[in-house]
């Protein structure tokens, strides 16, 4: 498949083999938001290798390679009815060329049937952040998470 900006890139579901590419993708895009939110504290910032590894066993994650590049990723996963998505991830070098937007549609897609909300987590200073999940329909949910420096987005899962 060809994406705007990326050129050929594959997109499948991530294995354990993607991990160590997963954590270097994960360290670059977090920077970025620590810079954003003025804060070190960001939890993807302290995982290790097997905190990926973890979680990837947990979490329907896909991932985008462009050649033998893993370009970006994104995970969901059902809680009850609420199908979470996190670790939306795009390169830096690619940003601004529609793969976060293309990767958020992915995930959403691959909700179960049971799956009737969609939520999620950016930190509240994460102007494009926010920007693209505004487009894409969420709206800040009643109850927010105690920590001031992150928000929680939700929307219906429309089929």
């Amino acid at each position: 498949m060809t994406l705007a900006g990326v050129g050929d890139a594959e997109v499948r579901t991530a294995t354990p083999g993607d991990a160590p590419e997963l954590l270097v993708l994960q360290l670059a895009c977090w920077v970025t938001e620590a810079r954003a939110n003025a804060t070190l504290d960001v939890p993807p910032l302290g995982e290790d290798l097997d905190d990926v590894l973890a979680w990837l066993a947990d979490w329907t994650t896909l991932v985008v390679r462009s050649g033998s590049r893993l370009v970006g990723a994104v995970r969901g996963r059902l809680d009850g009815d609420v199908w979470h998505v996190g670790r939306l991830m795009v390169a830096p070098d690619l940003r601004g060329r529609g793969l976060g937007r293309w990767l958020l549609e992915r995930i959403e897609s691959a909700a179960p049937p049971d799956a009737r909300r969609l939520s999620l987590f950016t930190g509240a200073a994460s102007t494009d952040n926010l920007r693209m999940y505004k487009k894409a329909g969420y709206r800040f949910e009643r109850e927010q998470p105690e920590d001031t420096g992150v928000v929680r987005l939700g929307k219906p899962l429309r089929r």
